[in-house]
C-alpha cells in the first residue's frame, strides 16, 4: 500500500539547533528510495507503507546515536485506494483550483 506523510522529528536535550539531525534523517529518506519534500516545520514523505515506516523508525534510532536521550515526533500520513495520487497531484489539484478562483 502506497502513503503520503507528514513527518517532523524533534530530538530534544540536544540544545537549540536540530539541523545536523534533520539532515541525518534526509539522508536516511533519500537512502530508502523515498520520494521526499522538505517544509520549514518537517518532511513530505510518498512511497510503500513498510519502506516510509521502516525508514521513520531509522531515523529514529539513527537520532539516539547521535546522542539525542528524547525525541518528540509529529507524524500525519493519509492512504487512497481509490486512485494512484502523489503528492505532486495533490497540490496540483489546489494550484489548478487557484488558477479557476
Amino acid at each position: 500500500m502506497k502513503v503520503i506523510a507528514d513527518l517532523c522529528v524533534v530530538p530534544m536535550g540536544v540544545g537549540v539547533s536540530v539541523s545536523k539531525y534533520v539532515t541525518a534523517c534526509e539522508k536516511i529518506l533519500k537512502e530508502a528510495g523515498l520520494e521526499t519534500k522538505l517544509h520549514a516545520y518537517g518532511t513530505n514523505i510518498e512511497g510503500d507503507w513498510d519502506a516510509v515506516f521502516a525508514a521513520i523508525r531509522r531515523c529514529h534510532e539513527v537520532v539516539h546515536e547521535m546522542g539525542a536521550p528524547r525525541i518528540t515526533t509529529t507524524l500525519k500520513f493519509g492512504t487512497r485506494i481509490d486512485k494512484t495520487q502523489t503528492m505532486d497531484d495533490k497540490v496540483a489539484s489546489v494550484q489548478n483550483q487557484l488558477e479557476i478562483d
